[in-house]
């Protein structure tokens, strides 16, 4: 029968390993051909682990060098504080001078001068303060130095337009070109030494799975909230999810191919001698595969984000169970999956398990206060801070531990309901973390009512002012933090409940001094980082989530709060105008960062600013702070 050299294919397709030779030779020249074209797949796909492995190893390297150099940049200036402490001690000694009238005058400056109350800063701080922000049209010219690493860097900065009529958010340029070499790297390896002919789609169809499976420990592992690619790239989960949308959306796409390639398999070979559809589908592996396909293209589609904001609780209890249904299907459709399907279960059962809900989760009382608005609910428990484990410096520890500026956490709330008891929902954590050797520390959590589980919060909390809460976290990412600490001017830029984020950040820049080395310098040496928080809030009640006392004391300690009239009010204020002009006043010729956080909107204006400002000339970078679910 002609179809049998396939059939006895796709026998060995199941069978064949590095070791075993195939069938005998006098078989038809197809089917040898076709044979190595499935051995060579074999020996030649598990060699996209390494290169991506060598990626990774790569990305680390240049993460740690530049790690080093910022540790040595940073006692390199301590070393310098100190010496010019002793300058500093003598300058402010008070000197006298004999005025006309014979009266000794105080010092031209002693550490009790200052516009700022509580702090130390030079007489030119008044000077700065009594200039106009825009002081004169020279200020505001670019600098037209142009250079070819300026605009390169303002082109991978900039990020496009929205696709058209679907409305799909594209990342930064940069991004985008990350993400279209990997995909290059996996069309690569798909088609390399492969016969595009009818008999030899099945080598085809077979390197479509094979890349399929390939993929699979990677991307379970971009979708773990604990795993070393933070630890060894310094890139947070949330930076890092893009690259787990888009290998989903690959793996889709080479599930899809791997089972219309069998189909026309089927069709064009298999059919002519008598086996009809329904016989082919009842194989106990194509049945297998059928599972598998199934469950991951319904991970896609709940996965969506037009049906992750719609039905959310229903996309988190999905996506824990249709990836633990695939794994199943997928290690029984196919042994050649098997390794792959174990990495990749192991990975997820380490996550889920035993870090997430074991290491760390824990449980805590926390009082509810709804604010101003009557939509937003503040969640406040006091945290008795706990040594961190060894262990936790790979992964971090529970927050008993402590957290840090821009960490978020997962909270379920039993008492709601009994839908809610394996639901856990991310939110940024709005306190400033505790510093070192602190005993406890404030943990506030804001929560504004959507649907689901944020309106059952709300209405709960109406009629209780204590609940039990689960933590899951934190989780967070350094990056924000260790760019805004080395810049002369800071700038972060908060859209609505996106102060979670800013607010803390500038705690973070302002108990630099109080949880580091530096605390031994003088003040004045510690003020000189330009501080600057842009606040865009809707309405004047949602300035109650961080409380104007709170906003006054963070003046008052050195940073500068723009908070511009409501939206609602005005509509969106001129964000680009803002920055350029501050940067115009603060940071000609200084190291400026950026950070943002708030809708995807305000992130792409915010990116785009900062592009044209690099492109001018300007020494700024920017980095956009957003969840990714």
């Amino acid at each position: 029968m002609e179809s049998q050299w396939l059939q006895d294919a796709i026998r060995l397709s199941l069978k064949a390993t590095d070791g075993e030779k195939g069938p005998p030779e006098q078989r038809d020249p197809r089917f040898r051909k076709l044979v190595e074209g499935i051995l060579f797949s074999r020996k030649f796909v598990p060699t996209y682990n390494l290169v991506v492995l060598g990626f990774v190893c790569l990305l680390s390297a240049i993460h740690w060098t530049e790690k080093a150099i910022r540790w040595r940049r940073r006692r390199a200036s301590r070393l310098r504080v100190l010496g010019d402490e002793i300058a500093f001690d003598n300058a402010i000694k008070p000197t006298f001078r004999i005025s006309d009238d014979g009266q000794d005058r105080d010092g031209i400056y002693s550490s009790n001068s200052s516009t700022m109350e509580g702090t130390a800063s030079p007489p030119r701080k008044h000077l700065d303060e009594e200039m106009p922000l825009l002081h004169n049209e020279q200020a505001l010219r670019p600098l037209h130095r142009w250079s070819v690493y300026g605009t390169a860097k303002a082109i991978l900065i900039y990020q496009p337009r929205p696709i058209p009529i679907v409305n799909k958010i594209l990342p930064s340029n940069g991004t985008s070109i990350v993400l279209s070499a990997f995909m290059a790297l996996n069309i690569f390896y798909i088609f390399f030494h492969i016969n595009l002919n009818i008999f030899e789609l099945f080598v085809l169809a077979d390197r479509f799975g094979m890349i399929f499976v390939a993929n699979l420990p990677l991307l379970y592992l971009l979708a773990a909230k604990n795993q070393p690619l933070k630890f060894l790239t310094g890139r947070s989960y949330e930076s890092l999810n893009i690259f787990h949308r888009r290998l989903g959306e690959l793996l889709c796409l080479a599930a899809l191919f791997h089972s219309t390639g069998m189909i026309v398999v089927w069709y064009t070979i298999i059919t002519p001698n008598g086996s009809g559809l329904t016989q082919f589908l009842l194989i106990k592996m194509v049945l297998l595969g059928i599972g598998a396909f199934i469950s991951y293209e319904l991970l896609y589609l709940t996965s969506l984000a037009s049906f992750r904001q719609r039905w959310y609780e229903l996309f988190l209890g999905l996506h824990a169970i249709l990836q633990a249904a695939a794994l199943v299907f997928i290690f029984f459709h196919h042994q050649t999956a098997r390794p792959y399907v174990g990495i990749a279960l192991g990975i997820f059962l380490l996550d889920r398990l035993i870090y997430r809900i074991g290491i760390k989760s824990t449980t805590i009382g926390a009082y509810t206060k709804i604010l101003e608005d009557e939509d937003t609910i503040r969640l406040s428990s006091t945290i008795f801070i706990q040594p961190e484990p060894r262990w936790a410096a790979l992964f971090g520890g529970s927050i008993l531990s402590g957290w840090k500026a821009t960490d978020h956490v997962f909270i379920t709330v039993p008492s709601l309901s009994s839908k809610h008891i394996t639901q856990a929902h991310p939110f940024t954590i709005a306190s400033k973390g505790p510093l070192g050797g602190e005993d406890e520390a404030r943990l506030d959590l804001l929560i504004r009512a959507q649907d689901g589980f944020s309106r059952d919060l709300l209405n709960a909390a109406r009629l209780h002012k204590h609940l039990s809460i689960r933590l899951d976290g934190p989780y967070g990412s350094s990056h924000a933090r260790t760019m805004l600490e080395e810049s002369d001017l800071a700038i972060v830029v908060a859209g609505g409940s996106g102060i979670a984020v800013g607010f803390p950040l500038i705690h973070h820049l302002l108990d630099i001094p109080r949880s580091t080395d530096m605390e031994i310098a003088p003040t004045y040496f510690l003020l000189r980082q330009k501080i600057v928080l842009i606040w865009v809030i809707h309405e004047e009640a949602h300035i109650s989530w961080v409380g104007r006392p709170a906003l006054a004391d963070a003046e008052n300690r050195g940073a500068e709060i723009i908070i511009p009239q409501a939206t609602e009010e005005i509509g969106r204020p001129d964000l680009r105008g803002m920055i350029c002009e501050i940067v115009e006043k603060f940071g000609n010729g200084k190291k400026t960062r950026v950070v943002a956080s708030g809708p995807d909107s305000m992130g792409r204006a915010v990116r785009n600013t900062c592009s044209g400002l690099v492109r001018d000339g300007r020494n700024v970078d920017v980095a956009i702070e957003k969840f990714g679910w």
